[in-house]
């Protein structure tokens, strides 16, 4: 399954090739939405976005970018969405429903949309499938993607794997390609950017390198249009149209248009009539953005891309010119100033011919068929993509995995006391490559206790990360004199 932030496609295996399942209204796509009717009942999909304008604070989009996430590390994000976003105790983030007055972790969104898919997939195949390989935005953490497969538990089933977009993309493009080539695998979905670095042939996918931004995606760039048209509606109407729920949800949609018509026109009209109403009379929005306008405010968006390509490029050692093919995937890769500036920076046109919206998901489908014993002669090297290590002395990190290490992976590191008579040591796991650990995301604390009193810097504290082939991490710490040892909890205090 291609788990996307704005929409999921359902994938499966049929005469040894991936193919796309429909969804029970017969759609090869579903929209990634959830809402709750004032009755309480579910909405999913299609119907689910119809009916967001009128029903603004319980229609739950965009989830996955709150998924595995602080409120503190989606702050600026919260303000982007027309239903609730709250903050629990532990500071973990909440989405609120005033339908059923209940708060839902995005897991539990996540999980009700993951019933729904696999409902219609057993409907369409008349089966009965628990298992399942998910595939996720490549530079997603640790804690993302343990949220990602603890939807997949809430939603009874098993995943098996989660598989960067990426590399499930670059699965489906090299599936029987007998030649090797180096391919740029450029993916700029709803909610993120990811970009990967593989040699692909004769079976053998090896990821050079991955870089990204989780926060960097199509609902950025409909955001830079939502904030043109409100402010220059507050400028001739004194209204700001993004404190209204409803009026939000009518601007985004408009966005979401304009940034498709402008794709391949040079200028679109936004009309929203009634979009609000003062004491004297209704107001209306009557704009037109010009392609000229939509790259111009989007600028900054389009440099983030191009630092993320020149950051794999170094991080895998190679040139522009070791690069083969460039592949578009992500609905937002067809912005003509995203082509052009991919086109300047590579000197070649990326691939057109192949289904950038379905082929993450086909990759997916090969993938879980390998994983399922069905397809044979396939190899996939991963890395993780973002470096991985503990706290130590004066707020820094010290890594002890470095990003685009090849998966899995075992790596150890050695410590000790900074005090004498010191009788524990707090192992605080982060993930980032910021020097200062304040600065990188924490993915939890423990602590190993009972060390014999001993002068600063003589307990011998052996702390090991591994990673398995699922992309998912462990952690464990021991001292080796006393054989005390701990595994690390991966739930952030």
């Amino acid at each position: 399954m291609d788990l996307g932030t704005t929409k999921s496609i359902v994938t499966g295996i049929s005469g040894g090739k991936p193919i796309v399942l429909e969804n029970a209204e017969g759609f090869r796509t579903t929209p990634s939405v959830v809402a709750f009717g004032k009755n309480g009942n579910c909405l999913f999909g299609e119907t689910a976005k119809r009916q967001a304008v009128t029903n603004p604070e319980n229609t739950f989009y965009s989830v996955l970018r709150f998924i595995g996430r602080s409120y503190e590390e989606v702050r600026n994000e919260v303000t982007k969405v027309t239903y609730n976003v709250q903050k629990d105790n532990n500071g973990n983030v909440k989405l609120f429903c005033p339908a059923l007055n209940k708060q839902f972790a995005p897991e539990e969104i996540l999980a009700q949309l993951l019933c729904k898919l696999v409902e219609d997939a057993n409907k369409k195949l008349d089966g009965s499938f628990t298992q399942i390989a998910i595939v996720v935005p490549a530079y997603f953490n640790d804690s993302q993607r343990q949220a990602v497969r603890d939807a997949g538990k809430l939603a009874g089933l098993e995943v098996l794997r989660i598989i960067n977009e990426t590399t499930a993309a670059a699965l489906a493009y090299g599936f029987d390609k007998k030649s090797n080539e180096t391919i740029l695998v450029f993916d700029l979905g709803g909610g993120s950017f990811n970009v990967s670095v593989l040699e692909v042939g004769d079976g053998v996918f090896e990821v050079l390198a991955t870089s990204g931004d989780t926060l960097l995606g199509g609902d950025d760039f409909d955001w830079k249009i939502v904030d043109y048209l409100a402010n220059e509606f507050e400028v001739d109407q004194n209204i700001d149209l993004r404190k209204d729920r409803q009026a939000l949800q009518r601007l985004i949609e408009a966005a979401q248009k304009a940034k498709t018509e402008l794709s391949s026109a040079t200028q679109t009209e936004i009309n929203l009539p009634c979009i609000a109403v003062t004491q004297n009379s209704p107001k209306h929005l009557d704009r037109t953005v010009t392609r000229t306008r939509f790259e111009k405010l989007c600028s900054d968006l389009v440099d983030r891309c191009r630092v993320g390509i020149e950051n794999v490029l170094r991080d895998a050692k190679l040139n522009k010119s070791d690069i083969d093919e460039v592949l578009l995937i992500g609905g937002s890769t067809r912005i003509p100033a995203v082509q052009e500036m991919l086109k300047n920076l590579l000197g070649k046109e990326p691939k057109q011919n192949i289904n950038r919206d379905e082929v993450v998901a086909l990759g997916a489908a090969i993938q879980g068929s390998v994983l399922g014993g069905a397809m044979t002669g396939i190899l996939l090297l991963d890395v993780t993509p973002l470096s991985l290590g503990v706290e130590t002395l004066g707020g820094s990190m010290t890594n002890i995995i470095p990003r685009n290490t090849a998966v899995p992976t075992k790596f150890v590191d050695n410590f000790s006391t900074t005090e004498d008579g010191q009788n524990n040591v707090k192992i605080h796991i982060l993930q980032g490559d910021a020097e200062l650990a304040k600065h990188n995301k924490s993915l939890g604390f423990s602590c190993l206790n009972g060390i014999p009193p001993a002068s600063k810097g003589v307990p011998q504290i052996e702390v090991i990360f591994e990673i398995n082939v699922y992309g998912f991490l462990s952690v464990s710490a021991w001292d080796k004199r006393t054989q005390t040892s701990i595994t690390v909890n991966f739930d952030p205090q």
